[in-house]
């Protein structure tokens, strides 16, 4: 009997366990490259629910069970931060890297084992887990800044925000109006809006007051009559018109002056799995874990198809400064939607891989895409992509977040650890 559980969390965990399986720590081709150790991460990190019961149709908790492997303790070398290394990795144990957030002093990363702060003037750092009152779970998917405090997007455990001022964490939950205790990404708009991507829809909370539960709104598919096509929701971000867009299981939706309008496969999203079908080699179907996958697949006449695809499952969003619409398919490549047209990008194209995790644009305007093949960043001149896997300082060639810090330097989380690039391709 199939259960109704989120088959593509199970994928993202195979993904990086066959990677870490063959991975050694160090990169023979940077002699400098040097690795610092997250100490203290001592004894099995699970995920907890801080005594939460896990709906039936949600993924198990995402994280291992094997203590942290060690190394001896060591700070960084001081020309790195003199800029003449060029890489270095941080191991995170048996652990996915989901989320990264870098400011002048801070290194904020999300791990499936709790939320590190890491110091970079000293090299020290500390670790966040739900033995901390106010988290409730340790898998984290998404980390930001909303004002001064830090905000965490937990598996199973709600949103947890850090207030630096008091040294504390607070926790919001399905009784603050949460719709969901499974959050995938936090995004705020030019007005002071929050917006929450769940598992069970989208949440509004006007202004960020969080504690006025009367400013808590959640759409489903239910109540916007199916312009949300899906409940599980992946990420939001905000277009440049003031549109929110929104990444789920069967599409692209978009909230726009009180309207909703949704994107599939059949409009232009994803590559046809024709063109797709020779660069697949993972077996690891989530139509074969769970019914609702395999429902999606069957509506779009997949279903005899049993490889890692579905065009409609966007995992990853991004929107540029002249509004244009990226979308992270599960094995369709990455699609290009500018309001009217799609264009998909494959490894025909040059993208390393069709699976996109993770979509990034910095402060330079340009695309990065996580794939599990390696890093890429499109180039200016939109025909191509720039590739870096652990030959050119990745941790592994999964890639599951990333984010430039202030300084310029390139944070890229993997399974396993997170690079930290000093130099930019």
């Amino acid at each position: 009997m199939k259960l109704d559980y989120k088959g593509a969390a199970i994928l993202v965990i195979l993904f990086g366990a066959a990677i870490a399986g063959s991975y050694t720590l160090g990169l023979k081709s940077d002699k400098q490259a040097r690795t610092t150790t997250m100490s203290g991460m001592e004894g099995d990190m699970l995920p907890g629910m801080g005594g939460q019961q896990v709906p039936l149709d949600h993924p198990p908790m995402d994280g291992g069970t094997t203590p942290a492997p060690l190394l001896p303790p060591g700070g960084q070398d001081a020309s790195l931060r003199a800029g003449n290394n060029r890489f270095t990795h941080f191991r995170v144990g048996n652990r996915n890297v989901k989320g990264l957030y870098v400011d002048d002093k801070y290194a904020w990363i999300g791990t499936s084992g709790g939320v590190i702060r890491y110091d970079m003037s000293n090299d020290q750092h500390v670790i966040f887990d739900n033995k901390v009152s106010g988290i409730l779970s340790n898998g984290v998917f998404h980390i930001s800044k909303l004002g001064e405090r830090i905000v965490a997007g937990t598996y199973g455990g709600g949103l947890s925000l850090y207030d630096p001022s008091r040294d504390s964490w607070s926790n919001y939950n399905i009784p603050h109006g949460l719709a969901d205790q499974f959050v995938y990404d936090v995004a705020q708009t030019a007005n002071g809006d929050v917006w929450i991507a769940t598992w069970s829809g989208a949440n509004l909370v006007s202004k960020g007051r969080f504690d006025d539960a009367s400013q808590w709104t959640t759409y489903n598919v239910e109540n916007t009559g199916g312009g949300l096509p899906n409940r599980w929701v992946y990420s939001i971000e905000e277009g440049r018109d003031g549109a929110i867009w929104m990444a789920t299981e069967e599409g692209l939706a978009r909230f726009r002056d009180g309207k909703w309008k949704n994107w599939k496969h059949s409009d232009g999203l994803g590559a046809p799995f024709e063109q797709v079908r020779d660069a697949i080699r993972f077996t690891n179907d989530p139509g074969k874990a769970s019914q609702h996958h395999a429902r999606n697949k069957e509506e779009q006449g997949l279903q005899n198809v049993n490889v890692a695809y579905n065009p409609n499952y966007i995992i990853s969003l991004a929107v540029d400064s002249d509004g244009t619409v990226w979308c992270g398919t599960w094995g369709g490549g990455l699609a290009r939607f500018d309001g009217k047209k799609w264009r998909n990008f494959t490894t025909a194209d040059g993208l390393p891989a069709n699976h996109v995790f993770m979509l990034h644009i910095d402060g330079e305007g340009q695309l990065w895409a996580g794939t599990n093949q390696g890093l890429a960043r499109l180039n200016r001149d939109g025909k191509g992509f720039t590739v870096m896997t652990t030959q050119d300082g990745l941790f592994a060639d999964n890639v599951f977040s990333m984010t430039h810090a202030p300084d310029g330097t390139m944070w890229v989380g993997s399974f396993g650890g997170v690079a930290r690039i000093a130099d930019r391709m």
